[in-house]
């Protein structure tokens, strides 16, 4: 049986684009089903050239972060997926969201988990001067990046690292740790655990 996924992006989503084409392959026991992206995102265009269908949930038309992951609930549901992906949305899914599709969202995060939680992991990393940061894959729960880790990564800072060279030294570690984390619970090697029962 083949793991259903679910994607939500924000951006140009290339760690998308590396699921995509990692899912692309027939031996691969997950495939996409939907892309969802809570603005116009850059991204989408993955979902046009894979032939895959996507849906958007623009933050700026919901008076509050709770109506606004109602909807995104609603469309997600139209899926149904095994598992979705947060690959670059940069909003913090509201309780009832998490409630209804945890454990099984998971999220990448640009840093060694607990180490630099927050929207700024790679700066904050520079910022303290440590000599090593890293790539992690956790479970999404209501906390920021506070949720259960799935696999991690250590990356060393170079000396004479900017925010952005570091940062490209880290995505193509935090794509592969996506990658093998969404085979093995494909394959049952990792068990998130059972849904709630919808009410």
């Amino acid at each position: 049986m083949v793991l259903t996924v679910a994607v939500l992006i924000s951006g140009t989503g290339s760690n998308l684009r590396a699921l995509l084409d990692a899912t692309d392959d027939p031996g691969f026991p997950a495939r996409v089903i939907v892309i969802g992206a809570d603005r116009e995102a850059e991204g989408l265009a993955h979902a046009e050239a894979f032939g895959i269908p996507s849906f958007v949930v623009p933050w700026e038309r919901f008076d509050s972060r709770e109506a606004w992951g109602a909807e995104l609930d609603a469309q997600l549901k139209v899926w149904n997926p095994d598992l979705i992906v947060l690959s670059g949305l940069m909003r913090l899914l509201p309780h009832d969201v998490v409630a209804t599709w945890s454990p099984n969202i998971i999220n990448t995060h640009p840093a060694y988990l607990p180490e630099f939680p927050g929207a700024h992991g790679v700066r904050d990393a520079l910022a303290a001067g440590v000599t090593e940061t890293g790539a992690s894959v956790i479970v999404v729960d209501d906390g920021v990046d506070s949720g259960p880790i799935l696999a991690q990564e250590r990356v060393p800072v170079l000396e004479g690292d900017t925010e952005s060279s570091l940062h490209e030294r880290i995505k193509p570690v935090e794509r592969r740790l996506l990658i093998d984390v969404v085979r093995r619970i494909a394959e049952g090697e990792l068990d998130l655990g059972a849904r709630p029962s919808p009410n």
